[in-house]
């Protein structure tokens, strides 16, 4: 009897164990976000790039848009950015250093995309970026596009941009805390910097693209 009881304890260990490594098996890996070859990526620090900049995304339905500013970690303290402004095509993205002194050139070019009423912005949890925007350079930022709000079910909360990749491109964005509360406002940025600027203004893109083409649902 013993035997008996061992034997079915070891095909019950068995069992689950197999459901297991199943279960763990039929979760899906998605493929990383597919992001910008280096040669479309532009860092604007003068009137010449400004200007061509402003050729591109003038001309533009919708951009993707997103700040990154330097972290502050003390209580009451309030924060001095945005330090860096992305905005981003279907096939460039422009990452625009924000300084306490700024080329009044690249300000006029932010002035023109950002106030346009007729281009779109769409971005992530923007509220935090357009008061900033608007504090520091004196930029309201017509037409934009909360993904973060739009996206979400009647009143639940509101959906991030790696869940939305997820959702509606079927990609794995790659969010890391340690860049995202790097400095930004010491130049030249990291790589990594650059990447994660990037992802997250064409990110906002891809997403809202898909969502206007594909149905317009709703992140469940």
């Amino acid at each position: 009897m013993r035997g008996e009881r061992q034997q079915v304890q070891m095909q019950d260990a068995v069992s689950t164990d197999g459901a297991e490594k199943t279960a763990v098996a039929a979760e899906p890996v998605l493929p990383l976000f597919p992001g910008l070859a280096a040669s479309h990526i532009h860092v604007i620090t003068g009137a010449d790039q400004a200007e061509q900049a402003a050729q591109d995304l003038l001309q533009q339905a919708v951009i993707g848009f997103d700040t990154e500013t330097r972290p502050v970690f003390q209580r009451g303290v309030q924060h001095t950015g945005p330090h860096l402004i992305q905005l981003a095509t279907e096939t460039d993205a422009y990452l625009i250093p924000v300084k306490d002194q700024n080329d009044p050139a690249i300000v006029d070019m932010l002035a023109q995309v950002l106030a346009h009423p007729d281009i779109i912005k769409a971005g992530f949890g923007l509220s935090d970026d357009l008061r900033s925007v608007r504090r520091k350079l004196g930029i309201s930022v017509e037409n934009a596009l909360d993904l973060a709000r739009l996206l979400r079910e009647r009143k639940q909360s509101e959906v991030g941009a790696k869940k939305a990749s997820a959702v509606y491109l079927g990609v794995d964005l790659p969010k890391s805390k340690r860049i995202s509360t790097s400095d930004w406002s010491q130049f030249p940025l990291s790589e990594k910097q650059i990447q994660y600027a990037v992802n997250d203004a064409l990110s906002a893109l891809r997403i809202y693209l898909s969502w206007k083409r594909d149905g317009r649902k709703p992140v469940r």
